[in-house]
């Protein structure tokens, strides 16, 4: 009984590190006269959401766009 109680512990800890949550990537840009930001929200694991959001930060035809993970 009490290996049960261990393997069930060891898959819930698996399964709560994985799980999918809602996160939202802020972007702010600026340069050629423009400025602005905007945000857009998926349900992503952390470290995919990190990688999702740091993919939005460029600098472009004279735009500079910074992202942030919220």
């Amino acid at each position: 009984m009490k290996n049960l109680f261990i393997g069930l512990g060891v898959l819930a800890m698996i399964g709560a590190t994985s799980c999918k949550k809602d996160y939202t990537c802020e972007c702010t840009f600026e340069g050629n006269g423009v400025s602005g930001s905007v945000a857009e929200t998926s349900k992503l694991t952390k470290k995919d959401a990190q990688e999702w959001c740091d993919e939005g930060s460029t600098t472009s035809g004279g735009v500079t766009t910074k992202c942030e993970l919220k």
